[in-house]
């Protein structure tokens, strides 16, 4: 059980300790007529009973503990609310090969790819998300959810240090997308690629037709510039230095705009771009809105359930009889 309200409780033990303390001063008889004579006095208390004094009090003390109990806000367990919404599946699959470190784009191009689609994230509505990794090879990083806040922090965990297997194998992000949701109904499923385009495998188009035969919509995003970046690599927690190939010289990884908006036509979807100069996830948000939408049901268990109610009558319950239990000895 949890309270709502704990701060209830703390003033409940103070009401309480004051009680306690009043219950044991008036016990005197002299406390309530201190200038009174002992045989007014006497007079007054041969006609009480003690017995029901005390009962009285009892049930007073415990209608107010019950009183303050209700006033806490007790909850029991959780709540199963089953939440209908109009939405599309979103599938995300983020390229994680080295080349994404390249800084042709700030902070680096995996970095910023993380930031819009954070942001991406943060404007669904009804939405449900997945994420796929991919770089020599892939897999399902996150099943669907609609817990944006989990999938955020999913997503900023992501590195290019996932998968050791290295490369861009954007035919493997595909078949991963294709195995995990070849059962969801047609229409309302869309593969968000996000990528540098460095494809190694090259069957990536033929991919995209296919997955699209399966309901999907593809789009891709590149990532980087046409003037391309070096690819720094940690050599300790200070220092870094840039890939070289086997001749040692310096590598530098250069956006393929074009293999990206051959998947995206293939998969008859959009090309987007993450650059510096614009904010790309508010034009894949618009382009999603216009989708056609499916209902998605879920169950919430973020819920719980008020038991107030109970301590309500059992304080009213003690109040009653306390006002109503007679104190005279004849009654």
């Amino acid at each position: 059980m949890s309270l709502e309200f704990p701060i209830s409780l703390a003033f409940l033990c103070f009401l309480v300790t004051l009680w306690t303390f009043n219950f044991f001063k008036i016990s005197s008889k002299f406390f309530l007529l201190p200038n009174s004579s002992k045989r007014v006095i006497n007079n007054i208390y041969n006609n009480i009973n003690p017995d029901r004094i005390k009962w009285k009090n009892r049930f007073i003390i415990t209608g107010t503990i019950f009183l303050g109990l209700a006033a806490s806000g007790p909850q029991i367990g959780t709540k199963v609310k089953q939440v209908e919404r109009k939405g599309i599946d979103l599938v995300i699959a983020l390229d994680t090969s080295v080349s994404m470190d390249a800084e042709d784009v700030a902070p680096s191009r995996l970095k910023k790819a993380k930031f819009e689609l954070s942001q991406l994230i943060k404007s669904l509505n009804g939405d449900r998300v997945s994420i796929i990794v991919f770089a020599g090879t892939s897999f399902l990083y996150l099943p669907l959810t609609s817990d944006y806040e989990a999938a955020i922090l999913f997503l900023n965990q992501i590195d290019t240090k996932m998968i050791a297997s290295q490369g861009t194998n954007l035919s493997s992000a595909i078949n991963t997308a294709i195995s995990a949701f070849t059962n969801d109904s047609d229409k309302h499923k869309v593969m968000l690629i996000v990528s540098d385009g460095e494809d190694h495998e090259g069957q990536s188009v033929d991919l995209a037709k296919k997955a699209s035969k399966n309901g999907f919509t593809i789009h891709t995003v590149g990532v980087g510039s046409s003037m391309g970046g070096l690819i720094p690599l940690a050599v300790d927690s200070l220092s870094f230095k840039y890939k070289k190939d086997k001749s040692d010289k310096l590598i530098t990884t250069v956006l393929n705009k074009e293999i990206l908006k051959d998947i995206a036509l293939a998969g008859l979807g959009n090309f987007f771009w993450f650059d510096n100069n614009r904010d790309t996830h508010k034009n894949i948000k618009e382009v999603i809105e216009k989708m056609e939408k499916k209902t998605i049901s879920t169950n919430e268990f973020s819920e719980f359930e008020n038991r107030y109610q109970y301590f309500v009558l059992i304080s009213i319950f003690s109040f009653m009889v306390a006002l109503l239990l007679p104190t005279n000895v004849q009654d």
